[in-house]
């Protein structure tokens, strides 16, 4: 597969390459019978490549790092942005730019990565992360992750998308960085900033579709196929004529965020979405890929998908038969924990609830995993091999990007357990499960504090038919669900703005409270071996689903004890032949250990008042 775009002596931009007497211009056109690239006004005739099928290129001399161009096909007036554009200043319907990757001074130079187990990530939105919205003042709050305890930035979108806000995925320029965030100099000052401070960042990538305002890729080639059907339309061509080019297209974008902008790991969105039929599925073929980036850079490099598939052979090696990732979200774990904190049923939380069901997605991962769905109407799933698989390869979450902002009013899960009049120390009991979980956890920015702000689904077309249509569809949603509240416009500058984070929280006392909770779980975890344990199979839980609602998860002589309910209750805090314990964390003061010794014999438990969590090993 063609590499698109680097000669000797220059430096890889994308379908740009500078060297000291200008610069080289590629792009796979194969349908057209004509290509020139435009600069300045003036049309520079590209040739046909020997040995590249459909690749044209072309040399212009005096071009270098910011000069702008385009690429005219077949003679038409209109020059379009490069399909691998590195820089969109002017938005995704403006001119490419050159970048020139080398004139970036890093400091990173001794970061070797960080490995996903063990490690905690932070989901973050730049947008909406700091009132500035950029790549640089997100920088500035990295401290604040540090002293949390965080391993790991997981960054959602940043290819250039339409307009100035949205929450990236309508992308149409996958290869560069969204300008009002800080285009490509500020997301590499980010990602230096975050390295300087042990923080890996992660990339969320979209490859199961483009958005439509800006997408111009089909006027290029047959990066879209009408032989498999999406939510978006045409799907990604990754199994039909003229494949070979759009599958390199891909594999070559990850590892030009991984290379050149020194990225840790990429997050695969909708993986589900991704048809793919060939022998080789894309997905091995990109984790092949990075494979061999990360021996060739001495890098920890990793990708991570996300999937409604409930199925494990996204992590499982490629040498057994799997497609080799090195992890997935799991949803079900994260739809058993809300449910069971919250109350909700509707919707897809229709089978999750009970504290039976908590139990199985903390012990087999996936609740659903061949048995009946009632939300699917069908069986859906397949078991997770216990015996044989890292519990690392499954994130953990209470609350993300989609499960806060796909909500009609874009409530985080407070605002949920406020209008159910649950006490709002449940977040407590959420937290200790989801930090002391076997699973790799994930928080999204502000859950730590307990962020008061919502998170809504927001949006900036320019195309006015283009907004109503988003517009008018969200509330069909909504309506379908039985929604019978206000939604909040997408398109309405005040829905993005409320969204943004209100960083005066965390000093206030209540928020201040919980985020001490975080730090301090986050300690632990980082503190006991026993809660870095890879066997799933050494995770043991206990739960009633009675008038006292409690569960009580072991990993190793530490125990999570949690009380779903309003009552107090008394649990057993050791078991026969273990030494007496020690109380390690409790969420609310009123928690009691006490141990009794009778002879030579010695019994423990402890006392937890409703809606509270305790630790003691």
């Amino acid at each position: 597969m063609s590499t698109g775009s680097v000669s000797t002596g220059s430096v890889s931009t994308g379908s740009s390459s500078t060297g000291s007497a200008g610069a080289r211009f590629e792009v796979w056109a194969p349908v057209a019978g004509r290509a020139d690239v435009v600069v300045g006004g003036a049309r520079h005739p590209k040739e046909r490549l020997d040995g590249r099928p459909g690749w044209w290129g072309a040399e212009v001399p005096g071009a270098g790092h910011g000069t702008d161009y385009g690429f005219a096909l077949d003679g038409a007036e209109e020059a379009l942005p490069d399909p691998r554009s590195p820089w969109q200043p002017n938005g995704v319907h403006g001119q490419s730019r050159v970048y020139d990757h080398a004139r970036f001074a890093w400091t990173d130079q001794h970061w070797h990565g960080r490995p996903l187990p063990g490690s905690v990530l932070y989901e973050m939105h730049v947008g909406t992360f700091t009132p500035e919205g950029t790549f640089d003042a997100a920088a500035e709050r990295l401290d604040h992750l540090v002293a949390l305890g965080i391993d790991a930035v997981e960054l959602m979108p940043v290819a250039a998308f339409p307009g100035h806000h949205g929450w990236g995925y309508d992308g149409v320029h996958l290869w560069a960085p969204h300008e009002p965030y800080g285009g490509p100099d500020g997301l590499k000052r980010f990602v230096d900033a975050a390295h300087a401070r042990g923080l890996a960042v992660v990339l969320d990538v979209v490859y199961n579709h483009l958005g439509p305002d800006g997408n111009r890729l089909a006027s290029y080639g047959p990066y879209f196929t009408g032989a498999h059907t999406t939510p978006w339309g045409d799907a990604v061509n990754f199994d039909q004529e003229g494949a070979d080019e759009v599958r390199a297209f891909v594999v070559q974008n990850a590892l030009m965020w991984l290379r050149d902008y020194h990225f840790d790991g990429l997050r695969i969105d909708a993986v589900h979405a991704i048809t793919d039929h060939s022998a080789v599925h894309i997905l091995e073929e990109l984790a092949r890929s990075v494979a061999g980036l990360s021996a060739h850079l001495g890098r920890n490099l990793f990708l991570i998908a996300e999937s409604d598939l409930n199925d494990p052979r996204l992590v499982t090696s490629r040498e057994a038969g799997g497609y080799g990732l090195d992890a997935q979200w799991s949803d079900d774990f994260h739809h058993a924990l809300h449910a069971a904190l919250t109350g909700e049923r509707q919707g897809y939380y229709c089978d999750f609830g009970s504290l039976v069901t908590l139990k199985k997605a903390l012990t087999n991962v996936f609740v659903h995993d061949g048995t009946m769905s009632t939300y699917r109407g069908r069986h859906h799933g397949r078991p997770v091999n216990v015996k044989e698989t890292p519990a690392h390869r499954f994130l953990g979450f209470l609350q993300n990007h989609d499960q806060v902002g796909n909500r009609a009013a874009g409530d985080r899960i407070g605002a949920v357990l406020a209008s159910a009049e649950i006490p709002p120390s449940m977040l407590k009991v959420g937290a200790a499960l989801l930090l002391l979980a076997p699973f790799t956890p994930m928080l999204f920015m502000g859950e730590e504090w307990g962020a008061s702000t919502p998170w809504c689904y927001f949006t900036d077309h320019q195309d006015p038919e283009l907004a109503r249509a988003v517009g008018e569809g969200r509330r069909r949603e909504f309506a379908r669900h039985g929604w019978s509240g206000g939604i909040p416009d997408p398109q309405a500058v005040d829905t993005f703005r409320c969204s943004v984070l209100d960083w005066s929280e965390p000093d206030r006392p209540n928020h201040r409270d919980l985020l001490e909770w975080h730090r301090a779980l986050l300690a632990l975890r980082r503190s006991l071996p026993e809660l870095n344990d890879p066997r799933l199979t050494g995770t043991l839980v206990e739960a009633d689903d009675d008038m006292a609602r409690w569960l009580m998860m072991w990993r190793g002589r530490v125990c999570v004890a949690a009380n779903f309910g309003v009552r107090p209750v008394v649990l057993p805090a050791s078991a026969s032949g273990r030494a007496a314990p020690r109380l390690l964390l409790a969420s609310d003061p009123a928690i009691r250990l006490d141990v009794d010794i009778i002879g030579d014999s010695k019994s423990a438990s402890v006392a937890l008042p409703g809606a509270s969590a305790a630790v003691f090993g």
